[in-house]
């Protein structure tokens, strides 16, 4: 009870805090206020060709991936959910700097949507980027079974494009009958890699060609919603430019292979500079022993223009407050655990127990020795509202993992002793096997931050914590 009622007042100061932060400017009360509406539901979508049938999902109103949500920088966004699954639910905007009690965390910024029941969530679009909408409960199964969808701030100057593209990566684990196969919570998914799936669709489908024109640009965001595939993409005859990471704008620079963990988001702009009638095959190639082709690049007969656009494309900087290396407060922050990881025990619920039974509870990760059994629990990270930190991961495990950071953005500053090129921000950062990785950020929105692995079988494993700010 002593905890409860401490959580209680916790929760009532960092929601007035959280207040004042997003009370609108007059600039803020000057712009749109922007309406949707959700329904998560049971539906049936065609993910695979014709003659397989359809596949019976879950997903927010009747499509998948579900409807693109888009505003401009600085809208008031309101969004009524109605929760018509056989469960409870919540949604998150992932990589949106949101109040805490509108982050979507069930427990620990809000009580779960009860079946039949509606909630409301309602924020500044603080920053332009491509983004993503998820359900934190159950989000193994939810977002699994279909549960997503994109989410673009446009920015009040966007680069000149011809053509303004989102693709929602996915994979999805299929019976012959083309049905999703119900053996979520896999002991060999939550200690392994995670739930890899046997079906990569593109917005919702397989796809197998992507028609373009000679001389067109194009603004191509990816967003990797799978539970745990990672991709990594090279494009064939071409080489993208990367403009953005996780919605934050980045200098433009040339990249051949572009690697997504999941949740993450790149924008790209691809100048298609072959001739009218040519083909390119976007092949995945992040597991060396499954490269497939992704989607082909298929030219029409026709040229838009001889010579590519000049236009520039950089983006403009997004409102995010600087952190003071100098005076930052820093952190160690190991991750533990999972197949061949050599980890003999972790801390849950204030007591140690032995990997052996930890596994008999589905637990197999750990962050800093402590495996999370829920979403409410002891800080990770303590910050004074306004305080930099910085923190350095480890990935002390055999597999990889894209850590993600709620509420906030943070630089990159270096990758295994090295200094990053191009010091992203970023919200998902993803580490490979003994990688260690310097990330910096100003703990400037005050409440408590689920900080976690997002392939969801590791989260829902134990590799969770959380960051308070007061």
């Amino acid at each position: 009870m002593k905890n409860q009622l401490s959580r209680r007042k916790f929760l009532q100061h960092s929601a007035a805090s959280a207040a004042a932060l997003y009370l609108p400017s007059k600039a803020a009360a000057a712009s749109a206020t922007r309406t949707f509406n959700l329904t998560p539901q049971p539906g049936r979508a065609q993910l695979v060709p014709d003659q397989y049938g359809e596949t019976e999902v879950w997903c927010f109103n009747g499509k998948v991936p579900g409807p693109e949500i888009r505003v401009r920088q600085g809208d008031r966004v309101r969004i009524e959910v109605d929760n018509q699954l056989s469960e409870q639910t919540t949604v998150h905007w992932h990589g949106l700097r949101v109040p805490n009690n509108m982050d979507g965390v069930p427990y620990l910024n809000q009580a779960p949507i009860e079946v039949g029941q509606k909630f409301i969530y309602e924020f500044d679009a603080l920053d332009a980027g491509t983004f993503w909408y998820h359900p934190h409960q159950q989000s193994s199964s939810q977002i699994g079974r279909g549960l997503y969808g994109p989410l673009i701030v446009d920015e009040s100057e966007p680069v000149k494009v011809d053509r303004d593209v989102t693709w929602v990566l996915d994979d999805w684990r299929l019976m012959q009958t083309a049905q999703i196969a119900d053996d979520f919570g896999h002991r060999h998914d939550l200690s392994h890699a995670g739930r890899i799936g046997n079906t990569i669709t593109v917005n919702g489908k397989i796809r197998e060609l992507f028609e373009v024109h000679a001389g067109e640009r194009i603004r191509l965001r990816l967003i990797n919603c799978a539970n745990a595939r990672i991709f990594g993409l090279s494009f064939s005859g071409h080489t993208p430019t990367v403009i953005a990471i996780d919605g934050q704008p980045v200098t433009p620079h040339s990249q051949q292979r572009i690697v997504l963990g999941p949740a993450m988001r790149i924008d790209l702009i691809l100048d298609m500079s072959a001739n009218p009638g040519e083909q390119f095959e976007v092949i995945d190639n992040y597991y060396p022993r499954n490269t497939y082709g992704l989607i082909s690049l298929a030219y029409s007969d026709s040229r838009l223009r001889s010579e590519p656009l000049a236009d520039d494309i950089a983006l403009s900087a997004n409102p995010l407050a600087e952190p003071d290396i100098q005076q930052a407060v820093k952190y160690d922050v190991a991750f533990e655990g999972g197949a061949m990881g050599g980890m003999s025990g972790a801390t849950m619920d204030g007591q140690w127990q032995e990997i052996r039974d930890m596994a008999h509870q589905g637990k197999f990760w750990a962050i800093n020795g402590v495996a999370a059994t829920g979403h409410i629990m002891d800080p990770l990270i303590s910050l004074q509202r306004g305080q930099s930190c910085v923190m350095k991961l480890q990935n002390n495990t055999a597999w990889p993992h894209p850590i993600h950071l709620h509420g906030h953005s943070f630089r990159v500053l270096s990758r295994n002793g090295q200094e990053t090129r191009h010091r992203e921000w970023q919200d998902t950062v993803l580490l490979e096997s003994e990688d260690q990785v310097e990330v910096a950020f100003v703990g400037d929105n005050p409440g408590d931050w689920m900080f976690h692995c997002h392939i969801l079988e590791h989260q829902a494993a134990g590799m969770m914590g959380v960051i308070r700010i007061v």
